[in-house]
């Protein structure tokens, strides 16, 4: 078969097992960003209220801490998604490799539905 009947045929029928592990283990990561970003996004919002309140309804020490919880929370995420940002772009790029090897062109790859790829529709 020539590479371009291979590329205009490649989907997901065509994808090879790794792929679909490569899907899946993606499929995963991006579930763990939305709940990183949600704690991001709460830790956020305790953040700014815990800074607008006024310490004399809640005494220094108890807003002090009160934004230092927040501060530690969004900066431990921050972190956490940082990391998790360089292990995605790592396995998108061996994903995109896979199937690029399979015959589908780095457009149709790179487009690919991790999510149905895995078998995870959502």
């Amino acid at each position: 078969m020539s590479a371009a009947r291979r590329v205009a045929t490649a989907g997901p029928s065509q994808c090879p097992t790794f792929a679909r592990e490569l899907a899946g283990r993606l499929s995963v990561l991006f579930e763990r960003d939305v709940e990183i970003a949600r704690r991001l996004n709460d830790a956020g919002r305790r953040l700014r209220a815990a800074n607008e309140c006024e310490t004399v309804v809640l005494g220094a020490q108890q807003a002090r801490w009160r934004i230092d919880r927040a501060f530690h929370d969004y900066q431990f995420a921050s972190e956490e998604r940082r990391q998790l940002a360089a292990e995605i772009g790592e396995v998108i790029r061996r994903f995109v490799d896979v199937l690029v090897a399979a015959g589908w062109s780095e457009e149709q790859a790179r487009a690919a539905n991790v999510h149905e790829l895995a078998g995870t529709v959502r």
